[in-house]
């Protein structure tokens, strides 16, 4: 079968362009590696400088003193902590870090570039028949967008989660009074 040489044109450009958007996925997602990575580190330096202090004075602060006085009170203070780092910051923690993952795993998977390919190709050049689209110099795709804003949800589930585990609960501490009485 034969093409003529405006069709073998046509299809050499449109093989340039699927080649070109190829190497701009790859880079965003070494980008998008690169800022979950940082992410990452980030939140661990966090907690070592900023979360990892406020517990140890936390600790100093509420829970020695209640040792001292009742071994019960130390064991429900312990207990309470255990419950709080489990129940609020680990799950906070681990649902984004695995979010951010599994987007990630979706953008390398080959059938959702293929299929995002396609689509774009084919919006592309109907809409240059139409005359609505007009080619202009490539910017920043959305899957970069996604993912900063992924990471950004990430920052705040892992801020709130310590925010939540920080937090005063004057409910928690049983008075030195009620006990006396």
């Amino acid at each position: 079968m034969a093409l003529s040489r405006k069709r073998r044109k046509e299809l050499k450009r449109l093989k340039g362009q699927a080649e070109g958007l190829w190497s701009d996925q790859r880079e965003l997602l070494e980008h998008a590696s690169a800022v979950v990575r940082e992410a990452s580190h980030q939140a661990a330096n966090y907690a070592r400088e900023e979360v990892s202090p406020k517990i140890h004075n936390t600790i100093d602060s509420r829970v020695k003193p209640v040792v001292s006085s009742s071994i019960a009170g130390a064991r429900s203070a312990a207990e309470n902590t255990k419950s709080k780092l489990k129940g609020d910051v680990m799950p906070a923690v681990t649902s984004a870090l695995g979010a951010a993952l599994a987007a990630i795993e979706v953008a390398k998977n080959q059938h959702v570039r293929e299929a995002f390919s396609r689509v774009s190709d084919l919006a592309t050049s109907a809409g240059q028949k139409v005359g609505i689209i007009e080619t202009k110099p490539k910017h920043a795709g959305f899957g970069r967008y996604l993912l900063i804003g992924m990471a950004v949800v990430a920052a705040a589930g892992v801020a709130y989660a310590a925010w939540q585990t920080l937090r005063a609960d004057d409910d928690l501490w049983i008075d030195d009074e009620a006990e006396s009485a």
